[in-house]
């Protein structure tokens, strides 16, 4: 049985790093099998590559396992990013979603109704970025084919409430980007129709590696625009461009990046092997400590408090005229932040150690004595 001690064992990265939010270094068992895959790509020993195409199903199948959606409909996407594009242009009618959201939400969405003026992005208003369904309640229409939301915001760390979203959009699709909170979040991704997610940052799979998983009510209602070679109903479909594939696989617009497939499917594993509520656990204690910390030396944090609202991003917002001070003061200290917005956002994981925590301390201190 994997324990949380075995999982922690596989973080890597020295004390003092705390952003996860934006990249996570990469795991002990993702780094295994990149170093794997190299020497079997290096020396192409006969017979050694086929067995690399495998690991197709076995990222689908990793996937179905932390998302509770179907292998067979899953796909793999070479980023967050692309994920949504994919979804966004296969879109028609109205989408309702923030400004605020992460560009790859927004672009995608506008991107989309500029080429094909088919899926029209419509603004939501929210309370500082807080997707909530309340708002969503208020402001969506009978033109609201869907509705896209971060399963955690990158900027303040709210965690959405999925299951209260679904309740009051009923049978509309609901996106979710859930890359800020996979593998770190026990979210109920089954209420959603689409699932998009990268493995560089909590999963701690590196850059290159994502998926989509599509609901039945999904598969029905995307048009698989974005649908190269590797999508087509046709197997190897040489001098022809018939028909893309009933399924997810229609969202594919190349063969996947094998070694990407095993890295992320490896990351996916072990959250599957030790359970993701072990994982929030181990988080939400060091996200408790964290706030400590900030209360200890009258840093404001501007991230809920609420365990219910959060995931392992915490965002301190000092003063303007102390931002900058504070900043450098993480900085000195070898505490890896990041600064966005006259906020810093720590990102804390399973792994975030005492020292690492006695770091933060050190550099509040000297915020602290130059404040």
């Amino acid at each position: 049985m994997t324990t949380i001690d075995d999982f922690t064992a596989g973080f890597l990265e020295e004390p003092g790093y705390l952003d996860y939010a934006r990249v996570g270094p990469l795991s002990a068992a993702a780094l295994a099998e990149l170093t794997g895959s190299a020497g079997i790509l290096s020396r192409a020993r006969f017979g050694s590559l086929e067995p690399l195409l495998d690991e197709d199903a076995r990222l689908r199948e990793a996937v179905a396992e932390v998302t509770g959606f179907p292998a067979e409909q899953v796909v793999f996407q070479p980023n967050t990013s692309t994920g949504l594009m994919q979804v966004m242009f296969a879109l028609t009618g109205g989408v309702l979603l923030s400004r605020d959201e992460f560009p790859s939400l927004t672009f995608a969405a506008v991107r989309a109704e500029q080429a094909l003026h088919a899926a029209t992005p419509v603004w939501l208003e929210t309370d500082h970025g807080r997707v909530t369904p309340g708002q969503i309640r208020e402001q969506i229409t009978a033109t609201t084919a869907a509705v896209a939301v971060s399963l955690v915001d990158y900027r303040t760390g709210y965690l959405a409430d999925l299951e209260g979203i679904r309740q009051v959009i009923g049978d509309r699709l609901l996106i979710v980007d859930a890359i800020q909170g996979m593998g770190v979040a026990d979210a109920p991704y089954e209420v959603a129709d689409v699932v998009v997610s990268g493995g560089q940052k909590w999963l701690r799979a590196g850059w290159g590696t994502g998926f989509l998983a599509l609901s039945d009510s999904a598969l029905e209602r995307l048009t698989p625009v974005m649908s190269g070679h590797a999508g087509a109903a046709e197997v190897d479909p040489w001098g022809t461009v018939g028909e893309p594939a009933d399924g997810s696989r229609a969202f594919s617009v190349s063969n996947p990046d094998f070694v990407a497939e095993a890295r992320l499917a490896a990351a996916l594993e072990e959250v599957s092997a030790l359970g993701v509520g072990a994982i929030r656990s181990a988080v939400s204690e060091g996200v408790e400590k964290v706030i400590a910390l900030a209360d200890e030396f009258a840093v404001p944090v501007a991230s809920s408090r609420v365990q219910a609202e959060r995931a392992g991003i915490v965002v301190l917002q000092p003063a303007a005229d102390e931002l900058t001070v504070l900043t450098a003061s993480f900085f000195n200290h070898g505490v890896t932040v990041t600064t966005r917005g006259g906020g810093i956002r720590l990102s804390v994981h399973a792994a975030t150690s005492e020292e690492t925590l006695n770091m933060v301390r050190q550099a509040l201190v000297s915020f602290g004595t130059a404040r």
